[in-house]
């Protein structure tokens, strides 16, 4: 292995600033008029490098290959381990550049482009994430940086900690936009305007996914909106100022899983790693860890995912998701290099529609053609949360959980009482979040039971969300996601648009929640910002959530043998 020294960021400093250019801008522009997509400039004169790794996962002692295209000359490739202290593994200082096209389709079909390096992965390599920096210099003296990324599975000799971390993979993918489109957004269709149902992980990931400056915004109506305020975007109208991807805010590990890990090591917990490819095609790997963990937004998943996850729950194990929006099935194919999702649009247009495979539709899990409630893996689902604290999305609500059992262990040592709201200085309730439909009794939240729906479940805590922004009139008030998800997902769930199924689907919730199932146990805490309590040292996030760890990760590992 490259002797460890002292680590220095490759992100110092000034980088990717083009050459200074005067164009016009006319009165009707805005973020939302342009959608932008992450592509090469593929001009000589400006010179650039984009990368990507063969696979998303390895095991210590695989064969990394990496596929680069350039216009420099020569480039330098930096490879670290991400986390509280990095540490580089592998560098190349000059590499030969070699232009290759991007094509069209490569959002969909990959880049295809050639080979530039390859790397054998130390054999005692442990498992983490590790970011693959690719960077050249510009006659000017600025300095081009594109990142993508590779994680090291744990394996039998390299395995060190009780908990097992599942980046949600699936859902990066979905906002991927590089080359040309992602789930929502894109260049296909007649009109060159529509999302890809299909999306190719052969390519980079969109700049912002992988890494960020510091002080990026976040999906938070943060500070607050005044009264009479225009509705307002700050990572959108950021994005656009920066040059960075227009979802680099909605999914990646910058924004979320990283913050976790930082809080963590530094906690002394030590976490293993895997991507939702492996939980897919590898579900064994989850039979050596007492205690899986998710964060942050976890939006998409296969079939197959779930069923591993259940299994590995009704056998003992335990799940701590610190996460959100548990909404969509996808599809993996070519062994993982391709991923489908149809949304909204499934039912016409996924080949599976009708077919004896109907069930993996790609569309929302409570989608009325596939049937298998969120609830019954997570305790709560994304029909029923949906959306808080920005746009137009409640961004005066509260930003933080009430508590309605503060006996339960969860919230040991915290000296939190019945009605008290943790996490609202630090934001922790935002952005997206999963709910259930409820009904209260004597002051108390209880799940309305459902078909699929474990008994089991009890709510914690929880704070309002909303399925559509709501619209008020003010000067110059425009408004972004509007009433499309809201419309899309009753059709979705009923099989058409009504008054009666937007009523019932147009407020939800967020929730912390707590079940059992078989000799295994469940704890959501279902918002996508609940890093930012750990982050922003919001003593009752953190200390829920080491009760939470230390709970899962405590004695023996008692699960049946599968």
């Amino acid at each position: 292995m490259t002797e460890k020294r002292e680590f220095q960021s490759p992100e110092l400093g000034s980088i990717n600033v083009a050459p200074r250019r005067t164009r016009p801008m006319f009165a009707d522009e805005h973020w939302n008029s342009q959608p932008w997509y992450e592509a090469p400039r593929e001009d000589a004169d400006i010179p650039e490098v984009y990368t990507y790794t063969n696979a998303i996962s390895y095991d210590p002692g695989d064969e990394v290959v990496f596929h680069t295209t350039s216009t420099a000359g020569t480039w330098r490739l930096q490879i670290y381990r991400d986390g509280l202290e990095p540490e580089t593994v592998h560098e190349v200082d000059a590499i030969d550049g070699v232009f290759a096209p991007t094509p069209k389709d490569a959002y969909r079909n990959g880049c295809k482009w050639p080979v530039s390096h390859r790397w054998t992965l130390p054999a005692d390599l442990r498992s983490g994430f590790y970011r693959v920096v690719s960077s050249c210099e510009r006659a000017n003296g600025a300095r081009f940086v594109q990142h993508h990324f590779f994680v090291v599975r744990p394996t039998e000799k390299t395995r060190r900690a009780k908990i097992l971390m599942i980046l949600p993979t699936g859902t990066w993918t979905a906002y991927n936009d590089f080359g040309g489109a992602n789930h929502y957004f894109g260049v296909e269709g007649d009109d060159g305007c529509q999302a890809s149902p299909v999306l190719s992980l052969e390519r980079p990931w969109t700049r912002g996914v992988v890494w960020l400056p510091a002080g990026a915004p976040r999906i938070c109506a943060d500070p607050a909106p005044e009264m009479g305020d225009a509705p307002r975007y700050p990572m959108k109208e950021w994005a656009f100022a920066n040059g960075f991807g227009q979802y680099y805010a909605a999914a990646g590990w910058a924004q979320f899983d990283r913050h976790f890990v930082l809080w963590a090591e530094k906690e002394g917990y030590q976490l293993d790693m895997i991507t939702q490819t492996d939980l897919h095609y590898r579900p064994e790997l989850l039979d050596a860890y007492p205690c899986l963990a998710i964060v942050g937004h976890d939006e998409y998943w296969t079939w197959e995912m779930r069923e591993a996850i259940e299994h590995y729950v009704e056998h003992g194990g335990k799940l701590a998701r610190f996460g959100a929006n548990f909404l969509w099935q996808i599809r993996l194919e070519d062994g993982g290099r391709r991923q489908v999702c149809h949304k909204f649009k499934a039912i016409h247009q996924d080949p599976v529609a009708g077919t004896e495979r109907a069930h993996l539709l790609t569309s929302a899990w409570e989608d009325r053609n596939v049937r298998w409630p969120g609830a019954s893996t997570m305790g709560v689902n994304g029909v029923h949360g949906l959306y808080a604290s920005w746009g137009g999305f409640a961004p005066n609500g509260q930003k933080g959980f009430t508590v309605y059992r503060p006996t339960h262990w969860a919230f040991a040592g915290t000296g939190l009482h019945y009605a008290d709201i943790f996490g609202d200085r630090q934001r922790i309730f935002a952005y997206e979040v999963d709910g259930l439909d409820y009904t209260f009794r004597h002051g108390l939240p209880y799940p309305v039971p459902a078909e699929g729906q474990p008994e089991s479940i009890e709510i914690l805590a929880m704070a309002p969300a909303v399925l559509a922004e709501d619209e008020p009139e003010g000067e110059g008030f425009r408004y972004y996601v509007r009433s499309s998800d809201h419309e899309g997902l009753v059709e979705c769930v009923t099989g058409e648009v009504t008054p009666e199924g937007l009523a019932r689907y147009k407020y939800g919730s967020g929730m912390m929640v707590h079940m059992t199932r078989g000799k295994g146990e469940v704890l959501t805490a279902a918002t996508c910002e609940w890093v930012m309590g750990l982050k922003r040292g919001d003593p009752f996030t953190q200390r829920i959530t080491r009760n939470i760890l230390d709970r899962f990760t405590a004695g023996e590992d008692d699960r049946t043998e599968i």
